[in-house]
């Protein structure tokens, strides 16, 4: 979570991301979290849209249609804005992977911008290409692929809500490898070494939050120096 803003210190939220990952969702988003949203607004206005004393937070939509859009062009924008010390500047980036792209495309039975011509999947692929440099440089980046427009404004709120408290809002989850990782995730464990309660039949129907569970699991040998390693671990990436 950011810390808390200086008092002379604004800020500024550029948002891009391919065709399809949810740019204009996020905009709208953010304009009702109070920011003064622009959409599709061309590079060589930015500066200009920031001149002079800003009353709340902005948040600017980079569209690659733009007429001078340009990777070096961005970059060199989030550079500039960076240098100025009464912003604070984000790059957030809204990603996603391609078959969801390509799903979203053909059930609203749109072209991709980039290909009018062609099918959505070449212009998902050029798409990506072009803005990988970007992509790289995003101060917050969103994969959107598993994501509903209420969960993304979950996150969105995290980020930026200016009520809410600013403190880091961890959250834990348990998954299934055979099913693929959890989108977004900062840091895995990998806990299949441990003693498994699925095979237990009489724990296999509980979760967790069942101190039979948790019992059985903190009997294994490993599970107490994993544990305290993992919490060194955490509490060194933690900011203080």
């Amino acid at each position: 979570m950011h810390d808390r803003l200086q008092p002379s210190t604004q800020r500024v939220v550029l948002v891009t991301g391919p065709s399809g990952a949810g740019r204009s969702t996020a905009i709208k988003i953010l304009e009702d979290l109070n920011f003064e949203a622009i959409d599709n607004l061309p590079l060589s206005l930015v500066p200009r849209i920031l001149d002079g004393a800003l009353t709340r937070p902005v948040a600017i939509g980079l569209d690659i249609r733009n007429r001078d859009f340009t990777v070096d062009g961005v970059i060199e924008t989030l550079h500039s804005l960076a240098q100025e010390k009464t912003l604070e500047t984000d790059l957030l980036f809204l990603d996603c992977n391609r078959e969801v792209l390509n799903r979203r495309f053909s059930e609203t039975r749109r072209r991709h911008p980039l290909t009018p011509a062609d099918s959505p999947e070449a212009g998902i692929e050029q798409e990506t290409e072009i803005l990988g440099p970007i992509r790289h440089k995003a101060t917050i980046l969103i994969d959107t692929s598993e994501l509903s427009p209420h969960d993304l404004r979950d996150h969105l709120r995290d980020w930026y809500d200016p009520n809410a408290v600013a403190q880091m809002a961890i959250s834990v989850q348990s998954f299934s490898y055979k099913r693929g990782a959890p989108p977004g995730l900062d840091m895995m464990f990998d806990c299949r070494f441990l003693k498994n309660p699925h095979w237990q039949a009489d724990l296999r129907r509980l979760d967790g939050r069942d101190p039979r569970v948790s019992g059985y699991i903190e009997t294994d040998p490993l599970c107490t120096p994993f544990f305290s390693k993992t919490a060194e671990l955490v509490e060194f990436l933690l900011p203080a």
